[in-house]
């Protein structure tokens, strides 16, 4: 695993391949939110009332899900084996505010992004998400 820029602090004792999938998306939730919300405030508006409402609709089930099928002809072989896996993984009930094949989505692309994460990938984290933040494909519309 790679050590860049510090970021990695505590990695997991096995290897990524092989971490249950919604332990890869538990990390990725926090991963993609963090990302997400350094992306925001890069941007020029920085109200905290604006920041959090866009960052809510960059995470919402509804929204991953839709990045997801953005991303879905882009992804190598691997990462489409993992986004599988995410995706069929017992991860709980949905939320109130998402359907059960958003919400599948949803944790497979968290899962990717942990997947990413935790294999040192911040390259190719960054390219995935240069392509929501150039067009506001990540962004939930409602």
């Amino acid at each position: 695993m790679s050590e860049e820029a510090g970021l990695w602090f505590h990695a997991p004792a096995k290897d990524p391949q092989q971490l249950n999938p919604v332990v890869l998306a538990y990390i990725g939730d926090a991963v993609f939110e963090l990302l997400v919300r350094q992306y925001l405030v890069s941007q020029p508006n920085h109200k905290l009332h604006h920041l959090h409402r866009q960052a809510t609709s960059w995470v919402s089930a509804r929204a991953q899900c839709a990045l997801l099928q953005r991303w879905q002809p882009l992804l190598t072989e691997e990462e489409a084996d993992i986004v599988r896996r995410g995706r069929n993984a017992k991860s709980g009930a949905p939320p109130k505010n998402a359907d059960i094949q958003q919400y599948r989505q949803a944790t497979a692309l968290e899962c990717l992004v942990g997947y990413l994460y935790y294999q040192g990938r911040s390259d190719r984290l960054r390219e995935l998400l240069a392509i929501a933040f150039e067009d506001g494909n990540g962004q939930d519309s409602e």
